[in-house]
């Protein structure tokens, strides 16, 4: 089993910046891919950003790319996702999620094993 825990989520402006956190616990040795999705209301949950959690190859969604970062400190088994020049329609619940088989270039949250509880993220305009 794997936990993963989010903080860092708030309120901000548009064109501002927050980081969001995730601490893994449990077998996080057996993790492969470490994820990024996002929910708002009355839509499905999309993809945002993964990492390989040993090599540290990156992937984003198109809406994200140039503006977020996603990063690991695997000394700290803790994934990081860097939002900047936020935008109204980044608003949603971020969820962190981790996979113990797929790469990082999978975009499907049904292929993710392990998820967090979400921190919400409010971007006003």
């Amino acid at each position: 089993q794997v936990q993963l825990v989010e903080s860092g989520g708030g309120l901000v402006q548009a064109g501002g910046s927050l980081r969001l956190a995730c601490a893994a616990s449990g077998r996080t040795f057996g993790i492969r891919t470490m994820g990024w999705f996002r929910q708002a209301p009355g839509k499905e949950r999309e993809f945002v950003a993964a990492i390989s959690w040993r090599g540290g190859s990156t992937n984003y969604a198109d809406s994200v790319k140039g503006r977020f970062t996603i990063s690991r400190d695997n000394a700290k088994s803790t994934v990081y996702l860097q939002m900047n020049s936020l935008k109204a329609e980044d608003t949603a619940v971020y969820y962190c999620a981790a996979s113990m088989s797929v790469n990082y270039y999978s975009r499907s949250a049904g292929t993710y094993d392990y998820w967090g509880q979400g921190t919400q993220v409010t971007v006003s305009s």
